[in-house]
């Protein structure tokens, strides 16, 4: 039996680094990359290999910790999943993350000693998250935000550059966003939440206050897209970014205004969809301007 257990979890483990998301990551960290240097040939080299390793890795490890973290509520909510379905065991499961931290922090090594050390902080906020984060309400949310930003910083750090450029705006950026769409979530999932006992900001503060701080950050978000502007960051690929970042901030300032006039807390499910889309199409407008500045 436990042999048929260890033949059936060598699939299932692997799914539970869940790669579209990893790839995510390891992707944001070369577009922090491609957008501090304005050139695409980064995109092709050994630096890059080992960012998008590096963000890889450690959301890899992030994310099989959550699963560890949630074993009960998944027996519940999630039974098939790779854990509570007895695919993988526990033991299996921590081995694992230990193998992907290593991978991940191994990676950043390659890089130098300030990269490690953004890694390791990566993968502690993933960690601590998980063990207790989730349970603390906006301090929570704001973890998940900055695990957002933290790949763009990486890139432009893993270059040696430190110096305000689209990478760090990039950052900021992605960081209100994401942050108002935390909020947002939490307005949404209000009835799984209480009987979880997550202090959301909908819950501790009720969901009107969360609709105003989630409508605020979209604002300040809106905000933050024009520094690229002030700061003079953009060269020749003004219009473009104008442009493309337009149509983002008219997402979010329509997002704003429905999640504040919204009358039904079931309105926030599709708004925190159109959240996601508006924050993609930011990372677009970034990389594309940032590579033809």
């Amino acid at each position: 039996m436990t042999e048929q257990v260890h033949e059936r979890g060598i699939l299932p483990i692997l799914s539970m680094v869940r790669p579209a998301n990893s790839v995510m990551v390891g992707f944001a960290v070369i577009v922090g990359m491609a957008v501090t240097t304005n050139s695409y040939h980064t995109i092709f080299t050994i630096t890059a290999l080992l960012g998008f390793l590096t963000g890889f890795f450690v959301s890899s490890f992030s994310m099989v910790s959550n699963d560890i973290y949630d074993l009960e509520v998944d027996k519940i909510n999630q039974p098939k999943r790779p854990l509570p379905s007895g695919a993988v065991s526990v033991k299996q499961a921590k081995a694992f993350t230990v193998v992907l931290l290593v991978l991940g922090l191994g990676a950043s090594i390659g890089l130098g000693f300030v990269t490690l050390g953004i890694a390791a902080l990566f993968a502690l906020i993933g960690w601590f998250y998980n063990y207790r984060g989730k349970g603390m309400g906006l301090f929570g949310n704001s973890l998940v935000a900055l695990s957002l930003a933290i790949p763009y910083i990486y890139g432009s750090v893993a270059l040696g550059n430190y110096s305000i450029n689209l990478g760090y705006l990039l950052a900021l950026t992605s960081f209100l966003a994401g942050l108002g769409r935390e909020v947002l979530k939490g307005i949404a999932d209000v009835g799984g939440d209480k009987l979880r006992k997550i202090r959301t900001v909908a819950i501790s503060h009720g969901t009107r206050v969360a609709k105003i701080l989630a409508s605020g950050l979209f604002v300040v978000a809106v905000v933050s897209s024009s520094f690229p502007v002030a700061l003079n960051l953009l060269g020749r690929a003004l219009p473009v970014y104008l442009a493309l970042i337009g149509i983002t901030d008219v997402i979010f300032l329509y997002l704003a205004y429905r999640v504040i006039s919204s009358k039904s807390d079931r309105d926030a499910l599709k708004l925190k969809s159109i959240a996601l889309g508006g924050m993609m199409l930011g990372l677009i407008a970034y990389f594309i301007s940032g590579l033809i500045v």
